[in-house]
């Protein structure tokens, strides 16, 4: 999936009734990922985004930043929970993130405790992201935005997705987190994390 283009994004998220934050103080966090039609999993082929309106210029700041959306093989492939391997369901989730450590060990975009998001269920270990309306859950946790390798651009998921948004290029995340705690000190530790098909655009 080519890099996405931040008007036909915005275009997508009004057309499905999402709200798009533009306070012209700046830092308002757009945070957007859009999920590759692609369905073989391990790949990072998705796109993790930020917007906001540049206080200074009044013009958008946009980032788009390579990740996955999906879980790795080997979560799929090896199973942690009963009901199947979680895959966010594409939507608008208000408020539902903050920062916070991921798994207790680095400052990361992290879901809210007692905050339900809706996931898809994988449970047939075929190496192949199933989204069956049909199992939509709201018992997932720790569907977080994270990265994957500390010193390196990931090629492959592996284990650095369970279901969360992995960015592959920790220099990418360093620049996420900067301007997730500028955000912060500005709007409070809140974050809406929107996701949308590769479809939308």
């Amino acid at each position: 999936m080519n890099r996405p283009d931040r008007a036909a994004l915005h275009a997508a998220m009004t057309a499905k009734g999402y709200v798009i934050f533009d306070n012209a103080k700046g830092f308002d966090l757009n945070i957007v990922g859009v999920r590759s039609a692609e369905t073989r999993a391990n790949a990072f082929d998705d796109w993790l985004t930020v917007s906001y309106k540049d206080a200074a210029h009044g013009d958008w700041a946009f980032y788009a930043f390579a990740c996955t959306t999906d879980p790795g093989l080997s979560h799929l492939q090896n199973l942690s929970h009963p009901d199947g391997t979680a895959v966010l369901k594409e939507g608008q989730y208000r408020s539902s993130h903050m920062i916070r450590k991921h798994q207790g060990k680095y400052d990361a975009i992290c879901q809210k405790p007692g905050y339900t998001l809706k996931t898809y269920r994988d449970r047939n270990k075929d190496g192949t992201i199933d989204r069956d309306a049909g199992r939509v859950f709201t018992n997932a946790t720790g569907i977080n935005i994270h990265r994957a390798s500390a010193t390196r651009r990931s090629t492959q998921v592996d284990r650095w997705s369970a279901g969360c948004t992995v960015i592959a290029d920790p220099t990418d995340f360093d620049v996420l987190m900067t301007l997730a705690r500028r955000a912060k000190e500005i709007y409070g530790n809140g974050f809406t994390y929107t996701l949308l098909h590769e479809s939308d655009l």
